[in-house]
Order: C-alpha cells, then structure tokens, then sequence
C-alpha cells in the first residue's frame, strides 16, 4: 500500500504509553529542476496537518483501528516550485481514551508517498527529521478527556531537530483514499473594546481560530473564549453548558505571533482579550467539515417554518459532519451507531455522497473485531455499548442498501448482523422476547427526562424482567436481517413473524387499546407505541387509536427519537400530523430551537432541556429524512435534488 516507512519519534520507542498531547513537527527538503504532476498519499497517527513550502495542504486521517487504517490523498502539483521545496508535516499524538481517536496505544507517527507523473518518487524513511513543539502547555481537558485545550507559551521554543524512528507498520490500511476536510476562513469585523476584541461569527461552525497578534514586549499574553452562545451581559459563555470550557491563554514571544489552534471546537462567538502593549492584527475562523456539495438538496415552500426547521437541520447535518458523523463537535466528537441513523441518512439524501455512511457502517462493523462486541461509537479507544443501537445495525444497512443497491456490501456485512442476531437472541425468554439484556445499557431514550415516564428501571446494568422498547429493537433487528436474506436469496426460517405476536401478547393492553412499558406495567409511555408503528409490528386494527394517542401526547420524548415518532405517525396513514409537528411551535419543536437562537440543532428541544445540553447535535436532524421519504408528496413544499 505504502512505498515509505512508517517513521515515528525517538521518543515513543520501547512502547511508551504515558506520553501525551504530543506534537512532532517532521519536514523534509528536495530539489526540483522542473515542476511535475505530483502527488501525495500521507496518514498518521493520530492525525496529521500537512503544509508544501508553507502553505497549508490537508490534514487527516479519519480515526480508524489498526487494522483498517485511513489515509489520505492529494494533487500537491500547485504547491511546488522549482529549485529546494519543504514538506512539513505537524503530526498529533493526544494520548487520552476518548470517543475521538484510537489512542492511548503508544502508536505514533506517519507514513507518506510522495508521485511524480504518476510514479514513485520517495517516500517517508529516516532521512525526515523531527522536533518537538513544546509550546502547548495545557494539561486539562475539556468535555469526557475528548481534548486538551490549547493554552500555549509561544517564548517555549521548538527542540533541536533529530532523526526520525523507521518502525514496523502495525496498520492495514483501507483499499481506497478517504476524502479530506474541507477547510476555509470565514472573517467578520470585530468588535473592539479596552482590549477587547469579540467576534460573532453569525453561525455555529466546527473549526479552530488562526490570530495574528502583535506584542511589544515578550511574556504578554491574550485569553482567548469561545461560545455557542452569549451571557445575559452580551458576553460569550465560554463555560458552556454540554460541559466544555473553552477559555485557553496564550503566552506571546515579542514581536509578531501566530497562534493557530490545532484542534476544533463547535461556537459560533469569540472573544480575545489581550494585555496592554497587545495588538490583535487579525482573527479568522478556519471552519472544517466533510465535503459538501453546493448543490446539495434544497426545500421549496411557502411555509416559513418549515423553510426555517430544513435549513437548520441542513446546517446541522454540513458543519456537523466531520470525517465521521459526530454526535456533537464539543462534548464528545465521537460517532454513535445511533446518531448515524439520523444523520448519516439525512446527510445522503442531501449530498447523494454515500461513501461517509458506508465507512460509518463498517467502523461499526469493525468494532466487533477491535472489543469483542459491537461497541455504540467507533472507531475510538473508549468502549461503549448500547443495546438500542447495537439492534439498529441491521436496519441502517437495509436502510442503505435501499439507496445504493449495493449488493456486494449487503453480503458483506450480513455476518455482522447475524452476529448481533446471535448476541441478543441469548437473552431470549421461550416465547422469543429479550430478558434482563444486561451486557449492554438499555437507552430507551436521552436525556432520562425525554422518556415521559417510562416504566422500567434501566439502571445500567438492567433489572431482570422484558420490557417493550428493547425487543421493538430485537424485532425490528430480526426483521431487517430477513429482509437482506431475502434480497440476497439466502434461505431463512421466519423468526420475526412469532417476535410480533409474542411482543403484541405480552405488551398490548386490550383494555386501554395501548401498548404498556412493560409486562409488569400498566403504563403506557410513548415511546413503547411509536415503535410498534414505526417498527411495523402493529396489527392494522390497533393503528388508529394508537396514532390518536401519540398526537394527543405530542412529541414527548427526545430529539433523536422524535424520527421514529415521526415515522410511526406516517406508517399509521397521519401524514399532515408528522408535518404539523416538524413545523409545530410548541416547546418540543425545531421551532422552539430557532425562537432560542439555534443555528444549529440543539441536543434537546430547549437549552435548558438537559443538563448538559450541546447547542450543536445532528442527532435532531430527523426532518430531513421524514421530508424526503415520507412527505415529498404532500404538495405543500417540494425537495430540489440536483
């Protein structure tokens, strides 16, 4: 795959695993009489930002196990000049288990080849050399240790160059290039006062700040805070309520200084506040995300609200789609099996670009291999199960294969859901129904106070006893395994038919004509009747008085589950009601997000909706999805898909 070595530093030879946030900055010089086509394939890990004679290039790779490694590619011919060229290379090490990287190993370094009209011309090896960056200073961290922040001492300087490592390659990588980042400035005028200089930049962004600051005297510094939204004093709120506190300083050198930060963060306000004999000369925000077309899909339609709910979901689904889906760019950064089938799907149908969701896919997949078990974010060091998501990877697969026709890939990954099949049908009672699923956290739903009283203890692990929403899940598992047999002509035995008639024996309330949490209750949450209708295990007689109940309930549960909400009401005939409730004003609404301020969705209905709510979380991007597949023909908008 690679023609160059793997090249790491000095300093992580003989295993270390204690070192962390770990910058090594590797260059490389060559000589060129004249300028060729040139290309450059390059990862590294963690990750990588990649410079030509000064100018920025790329940065990478998407986060992968070892054993699927990603890397990245570039048409380099601009960047090139005749006579001496440099190839620098920033390579990041962060050390710490997270939902963000597989890291915490001691696995370091990069990989690079480097083509000349299309061949060979070299590659990494020992004659790149190396220095350490230790003017980041910080040790804390924000979110669940998801980043360092980036306080810096600009007066530290670089260490002498040394040698680089060759090592054995312990990665294999993927068969293709996974697509870069787009990256680009976005600069407003600032707002200057006693040394104060606050930008709004009128968006919420995924994205890091490059400042250029003056400074008459060396050991001066600047505070730098970010915000996704502002104090009751018009200041930004840096200690964010989704747990990030995004103030970092920075110590200048004298004279000119640049200080662009590494890492992203999610805000949308900026403040800086610098010492006196401090000049901010200027500050940008670098936005990233994963490539998005301009002629993405667009809405058409008279109805304000519904125009305002879409380009919402719209902007959520651009900026918060990283080189994974994220399930928020703060707090976390990570992605959730469960947040894809919310955003990956509305990020196909916006883009018609398959190949992110195809490779969250296979991260899931491949979770199995890196655990043991099929873990709810990957690819990343933390290990995390949810049962709820770990059932819903049969059906983001059948979900895809309906746009693709990807008839390899569905073959492909049956395996994986025969094996999650397998893992949850060990939890069977005689009648088929799951008991007691206690290797995995029963979600139900998020925050706790989103489950309109659902009556089961999910205390982690979970109580014995069968409950309604876990084996809603297991069916809707076993029938969307079927499905792809059937597709692929492989024989199967009918399992999901018994699943339904055991699930409506033992949960549905002939007296209240409803379906209960739980076979020891007699309440009925909503949750444990839109899954019936969305899931397709509702008899056809029921369907009517259970819709009537969802509407009259309203949509009493979290932002991620409002889809299946929504969906249930489709899949009972209510269309013009799952269109009321995409434009609904109410306080659980898209709506109410706006009426917040929300430029992106919130992870709640409300800011005040969780205790740690993320202002930025394209896990409530659900109408996306409900208005392309199930209310394109209403007649009151219509979806321009170039």
């Amino acid at each position: 795959m690679f023609n160059g070595k793997w090249i790491k530093a000095q300093e992580f030879c003989g295993g270390n695993t204690d070192i962390k946030n770990f910058y090594m900055k590797v260059k490389k010089a060559f000589v060129l009489k004249d300028i060729p086509s040139a290309a450059i394939k390059i990862t590294a890990d963690d990750y990588y930002k990649l410079y030509i004679n000064g100018k920025y290039v790329g940065q990478g790779p998407a986060p992968g196990y070892d054993f699927a490694y990603n890397y990245n590619q570039y048409d380099i011919t601009k960047y090139l000049k005749t006579g001496e060229n440099l190839i620098e290379v920033t390579v990041y090490y962060q050390g710490l288990i997270n939902r963000v990287f597989v890291s915490g190993d001691g696995k370091q370094g990069m990989i690079a080849d480097i083509f000349f009209n299309g061949e060979f011309a070299f590659g990494t090896d020992e004659s790149w050399i190396y220095c350490v960056d230790n003017s980041f200073i910080s040790t804390r961290t924000v979110g669940y240790d998801t980043a360092f922040l980036e306080d810096r001492d600009l007066r530290i300087k670089a260490s002498e160059y040394k040698v680089c490592v060759e090592a054995k390659k312990e990665y294999e990588f993927c068969a293709e290039p996974f697509p870069a980042l787009e990256v680009y400035p976005v600069s407003v005028e600032p707002i200057v006062s006693d040394n104060k200089y606050f930008y709004d930049f009128k968006q919420e962004y995924a994205g890091n700040l490059s400042i250029k600051a003056r400074s008459d005297t060396a050991g001066k510094k600047i505070i730098i805070r970010c915000a996704e939204e502002l104090e009751e004093n018009g200041r930004p709120r840096y200690k964010m309520r989704c747990n990030c506190d995004y103030e970092e300083t920075c110590i200048l050198d004298k004279g000119e200084n640049l200080i662009e930060q590494f890492d992203y963060k999610a805000f949308r306000y900026a403040e800086i506040i610098a010492d006196k004999g401090v000049e901010i000369d200027s500050a940008e925000l670098l936005v990233r995300h994963y490539p998005f077309p301009e002629n993405s899909a667009e809405i058409e339609t008279n109805d304000e609200a519904l125009k305002a709910v879409f380009d919402l979901c719209k902007n959520t689904v651009k900026y918060g789609t990283q080189e994974v889906f994220v399930d928020c760019p703060t707090r976390e950064k990570g992605q959730y099996l469960g947040d894809v089938f919310i955003s990956g799907f509305s990020h196909l149908i916006l883009t018609k670009d398959y190949r992110m969701l195809k490779k969250a896919i296979e991260n899931a997949a491949q979770s199995i291999k890196f655990s043991g078990e099929i873990l709810a974010v990957s690819p990343c060091a933390h290990k995390q199960r949810i049962a709820d998501y770990s059932l819903l990877f049969p059906l983001i697969l059948w979900r895809y294969y309906g746009y693709t026709k990807d008839r390899d890939f569905l073959h492909k990954m049956l395996p994986v859901c025969e094996y999650i099949c397998n893992y949850f049908a060990k939890f069977a009672a005689g009648d088929g129904l799951l008991n007691e699923v206690n290797t995995q956290w029963n979600l139900v739903d998020w925050p706790e106070n989103a489950r309109d009283n659902y009556d089961f203890d999910l205390s982690d692990p979970i109580c014995a006893g069968r409950h309604n929403v876990i084996n809603a899940f297991y069916i809707s598992s076993v029938q969307s395994t079927e499905r792809i047999k059937k597709e692929l002509n492989i024989p199967f035995e009918n399992e999901s038919k018994a699943l339904k008639e055991s699930f409506n024996a033992a949960f549905f309330n002939e007296e209240t004509q409803l379906y209960t949490d739980s076979e020891a209750s007699i309440h009925s949450a909503i949750h444990s009747n839109m899954l019936p209708l969305a899931f397709d295990i509702c008899p056809e007689e029921y369907k009517e008085k259970i819709a009537d109940f969802l509407i009259t309930k309203g949509m009493r549960c979290g932002t991620y589950m409002a889809y299946f909400y929504l969906k249930a009401l489709c899949n009972a005939g209510r269309k013009q009601e799952a269109y009321n409730a995409i434009v609904s004003k109410s306080p659980n609404s898209w709506y109410n997000m706006i009426h917040e301020g929300a430029t992106t969705c919130f992870e709640a209905w409300s800011k005040d909706g969780k205790w740690n709510t993320s202002l930025f979380h394209p896990w409530s991007t659900a109408p996306i999805i409900i208005l392309f597949e199930e209310l394109a023909d209403t007649g009151d908008f219509s979806i321009i898909c170039s």
